[in-house]
């Protein structure tokens, strides 16, 4: 017997029932909000190509961090704009870090909200890439074995300052081994990693690098990130960043790899992440500004179809409007 086509449409009749037959449900507690952090006192400097979003100090941070915490956001992620950049990103493990400044802070005021630091030197090096770089008569490469001893470095000085979890992001072959022989070995062996395991070279980060202050001088990244056409080679990525110890693993970015989160889910059943970048965030903002879409009705959809393709978490710049309007 066909199936009867009214059949579905009556479980759409009212707002009650669309909600009782929800099969995909957002809460606040899915979500992570990312904090740019800066030196200085009572610095909120906003950041135009993300409407909303601010390169913070610590006490502005703080108070962000205390409405997510009240919002029912479990945890931050936080991102470091140093004082002085150098070629070996001193800033990124210096004991006394505008991160690492950060976390202790955080931890000590609230201390019931996870705080992960996002682990690359993007942000640190006067060159604006993710590690140590060597001139070749070609140009330059990423010289993997000197970033990964600023890997470790760097890992140790963060859980030291107390972060909940270590998350690396510089794509630099080998580094969630040497975050956990690092942690292991200064005895922070409960603390977690969470890995970027598949993050693409991908146009959608521009607006983070003027929040990060980040851009690189020369060449680009796409000799250490992913081809953005690649989806098998991710789950090549993924399953070294599992066998190097990864406690969780994100696909980063989020909308435009879909499929690729979905498959990475349902491949290794580890706790997935998703990276809402900035990208995404600046297209919606752009657009809702310009009264081309409904912001909340955007933003909640778009959410939610990271959510159901896999996601068990989201790092996202609309964290805090999506749980207001989550309530």
């Amino acid at each position: 017997m066909p199936f009867p086509l009214h059949r579905l449409r009556r479980m759409r009749a009212s707002p009650a029932l669309r909600e009782l037959v929800r099969e995909t449900r957002l809460d606040p507690g899915d979500f992570v909000l990312p904090l740019f952090v800066r030196p200085g006192k009572g610095v909120k400097r906003p950041i135009g190509s993300m409407p909303g979003q601010f390169q913070l100090s610590v006490d502005e941070a703080l108070k962000l961090a205390a409405q997510a915490e009240r919002a029912g956001i479990p945890a931050v992620l936080l991102f470091g704009i140093p004082e002085k950049k150098d070629p070996r990103a001193s800033g990124a493990y210096a004991r006394n870090g505008v991160v690492q400044q950060a976390v202790r802070a955080l931890k000590d005021r609230m201390p019931s909200l996870a705080v992960l630091a996002d682990l690359c030197f993007c942000e640190y090096t006067d060159h604006g890439h993710c590690g140590v770089i060597r001139k070749t008569k070609d140009g330059f490469i990423l010289d993997n074995d000197a970033t990964l001893e600023l890997v470790g470095k760097t890992a140790l000085s963060l859980a030291q300052a107390g972060a909940d979890v270590i998350a690396p992001s510089a794509m630099a072959d080998g580094q969630v081994q040497a975050v956990r022989k690092a942690l292991d070995r200064g005895g922070f062996s409960g603390t977690a990693i969470l890995a970027y395991a598949a993050k693409y070279a991908s146009a959608f980060y521009g607006p983070f690098r003027e929040a990060a202050e980040s851009s690189p001088r020369f060449g680009d990244r796409s000799t250490y990130q992913m081809d953005p056409a690649n989806s098998r080679e991710a789950l090549r990525e993924v399953a070294l960043d599992v066998e190097e110890g990864a406690d969780m693993v994100m696909v980063k970015p989020a909308l435009p790899y879909l499929d690729v989160l979905r498959i990475v889910r349902e491949r290794f059943g580890l706790p997935t992440a998703a990276y809402n970048v900035s990208g995404e965030y600046a297209m919606l903002k752009a657009a809702s500004e310009r009264g081309w879409i409904d912001e909340r009705k955007a933003v909640l959809e778009a959410l939610t179809s990271i959510k159901r393709a896999g996601a068990d978490f989201i790092l996202t710049y609309h964290a805090l409007d999506a749980a207001r309007w989550l309530c």
